[in-house]
């Protein structure tokens, strides 16, 4: 009876490493947010969900959305390097000290369209041109596009506009809007609904998809617009977190990132602003004001002063110009 059982316990034992290995690796996937919000439905979730069962046996991405593992959306970023996070969703604009060559990527006047925005940024990152990205395994890096003006107050033309306070997505937007008498925020969005109904902003700028997801459609009802710019998101990963992985575990990743990811950002975020823009023109209780020629004169020579200065500033910004410039033609002309 000893001997059986001595033998039972030495299979067990053997077999002990064998079960342990068939653990699939377990990686942390936060949003500072509802996951209901666009990000994630439109790109964390589908990740999760194909690389889950593409990776099965093999890695497992346990999401936690609602802030779980943090609701500062200016900190997801230093939580994926700190290891609190194995994943998140990244604004870079609110901490343009880590993503400094950003800000060549948010100027009003462009890009022509979300797809262009998106595959413009998403080939300067991959070719290593933009600061900040080094310590990072970029899954998707996207564009919603584009900016509008939405303010709680009555406004029929851009002079309405002068000495407002609107919320802003970064410092480029900031200074442009600024150049024509607007009063710029920089706050993350999930904070903009609150601000604007306790009257700290006046409005908001964001993408009209963006205005049904964070609440900020059920306090404005004026929406302006203009010819503004886009707002550059990352879905970024711990690049050594990622590259202390199997390499099995590193081709699902690398298989659901890039181009996957970014084509289905794409399609989606296009045909939610698309249906949120109809919606606000439908809408009887809303209002659409679509800039005079004049208007749009004004907008343009007040943000191109602001390109111009920021590319003047440094040898740096002429060379990112000269890169988006480059890269812009390329996609232009079918490359």
């Amino acid at each position: 009876m000893i001997n059986a059982i001595a033998r039972w316990v030495t299979i067990a034992v053997v077999l002990l490493p064998i079960t342990a290995a068939a653990e699939p690796i377990k990686l942390k996937m936060a949003y500072f947010s509802s996951d209901r919000e666009p990000p994630y439905v439109s790109v964390l979730q589908p990740f999760a969900d194909a690389v889950n069962k593409a990776g099965k046996g093999i890695i497992e991405i346990v999401p936690y959305s609602g802030g779980v593992l943090g609701r500062s959306y200016s900190g997801q970023a230093q939580e994926v390097l700190d290891g609190v996070a194995d994943m998140a969703w990244v604004n870079p604009s609110l901490t343009p000290d880590r993503f400094p060559d950003n800000r060549v990527l948010e100027f009003p006047g462009v890009f022509r369209d979300l797809k262009e925005a998106t595959l413009v940024y998403s080939r300067m990152v991959a070719a290593g041109a933009l600061r900040g990205y080094g310590d990072f395994f970029v899954i998707a890096a996207v564009a919603n596009f584009q900016l509008m003006i939405h303010a709680r107050a009555p406004i029929a033309s851009l002079s309405d506009l002068r000495g407002k306070t609107l919320r802003v997505n970064g410092l480029v937007e900031g200074n442009a809007l600024k150049a024509i008498g607007i009063t710029p925020v920089i706050m993350p969005i999930n904070e903009v609904a609150t601000a604007i109904s306790r009257g700290t902003l006046d409005g908001a700028t964001m993408p009209p998809n963006t205005l049904f997801a964070y609440g900020v459609s059920r306090i404005t009802r004026f929406h302006y617009d203009a010819p503004l710019g886009a707002t550059p998101l990352a879905f970024l990963m711990n690049r050594q977190k990622f590259e202390s992985l199997p390499q099995a575990a590193q081709e699902v990743i690398r298989k659901y990132s890039g181009e996957a990811a970014t084509t289905r950002f794409i399609e989606t975020y296009d045909a939610n602003n698309i249906e949120a823009m109809n919606y606000l023109r439908s809408d009887p209780n809303r209002r659409v004001i679509v800039p005079t020629r004049s208007e749009i004169e004004t907008l343009q020579t007040a943000f191109h002063s602001v390109f111009e200065q920021w590319w003047m500033e440094s040898p740096r910004n002429m060379e990112l110009r000269k890169l988006l410039e480059s890269e812009i033609a390329s996609l232009r002309s079918g490359g």
